[in-house]
C-alpha cells in the first residue's frame, strides 16, 4: 500500500490518468460542439488557450498539448522513479477520485442547507444538454487544476520559498491564494455568477480541499475529484 500511496503522486501516474480524460474532453467538445465548440469550454480552459495565442499557439488541440507536455516533461525529470504497476494504479486512483469527489459532495450537501437559507444554491448549471455538461464539468477538473493547483499554487509556494519562508508558512498562504482566487474565478467574466460570500467561502473551502488532494495523494487525484464533483452535483 505504501508503494502505491507513492505512486499516485508521481507524474506519470497522472499523465496517464489523464490521458483519458483529455482525450474524452478534447473529442467531445469538438464532436458535439462543431463551429460553437467555444461554448463548450471550461472558464479556465478559456483563459489558458487566450495565454497560448499570445504566444501564437491557436490550434484547437494547443491547450491539452501543452498539459500532456508539461506532464511528460516532469515524468521525465522523475522517470527513475516511475511506478512498476500502472495499471493497478489507475483503477486505484479512479476509484479514490469518486471516493473524494462523493465525499465533497456529501459534504456540500450539508452545507448547501446553511447557505440555501440566503436563497443562495450550489447547483452547477450550464445551458447545454446532459453530455455537454458532463464534458464541461470534466473540462472544469482537468483545466482548473493545472490552473490553480500545478501553476497558481506551485508558482506561489516557489517564489514563497525564494524568499525563505518557512515550509509550513508558504504552503498555508499558498494554498490559501490558490483557494481565493479559484472561488473568485467563478465570479469573473460575461458568465460569472453575482458575487455572494457564503458561496465564495464553501468555494476557497472547496478550493483547500482539492489542494490537499494535490499535495496529498497527486495531481491525477485532484483532477479526478474535482471533475467527479462537479458531475455529481451539476446532474444529481
Amino acid at each position: 500500500m505504501s508503494q502505491y500511496f507513492s505512486s499516485t503522486r508521481h507524474p506519470w501516474s497522472s499523465f496517464l490518468f489523464l490521458v483519458p480524460l483529455l482525450t474524452a474532453y478534447e473529442g467531445g467538445v469538438l464532436w458535439l460542439g462543431g463551429d460553437q465548440a467555444a461554448r463548450l469550454r471550461n472558464g479556465a480552459d478559456a483563459w489558458l488557450r487566450w495565454v497560448l495565442e499570445i504566444f501564437g499557439a491557436g490550434h484547437a488541440l494547443a491547450a491539452p498539448a501543452f498539459v500532456a507536455a508539461m506532464l511528460l516533461v516532469w515524468s521525465w525529470w522523475r522517470w527513475a522513479d516511475r511506478p512498476g504497476d500502472p495499471v493497478r494504479t489507475w483503477f486505484g486512483m479512479a476509484f479514490e477520485s469518486v471516493a473524494f469527489a462523493f465525499l465533497l459532495w456529501q459534504t456540500s450537501q450539508n452545507f448547501g442547507p446553511l447557505i440555501e437559507r440566503f436563497d443562495v444554491k450550489l447547483a452547477i448549471t450550464v445551458p447545454t444538454g446532459r453530455a455537454a455538461q458532463i464534458l464541461t464539468f470534466i473540462g472544469a477538473g482537468i483545466y482548473e487544476e493545472v490552473l490553480f493547483r500545478l501553476g497558481l499554487f506551485v508558482g506561489a509556494y516557489a517564489i514563497l520559498r525564494c524568499l525563505q519562508l518557512p515550509v509550513l508558512v508558504s504552503l498555508a498562504l499558498a494554498a490559501a491564494g490558490a483557494a481565493a482566487a479559484f472561488a473568485a474565478a467563478h465570479h469573473v467574466g460575461p458568465y460569472g455568477e453575482a458575487m455572494n460570500p457564503h458561496v465564495f467561502v464553501f468555494r476557497a473551502l472547496a478550493g483547500l480541499y482539492f489542494t490537499l488532494l494535490f499535495i496529498g495523494r497527486g495531481f491525477g487525484i485532484a483532477v479526478g475529484a474535482h471533475a467527479g464533483y462537479d458531475i455529481l452535483v451539476g446532474v444529481s
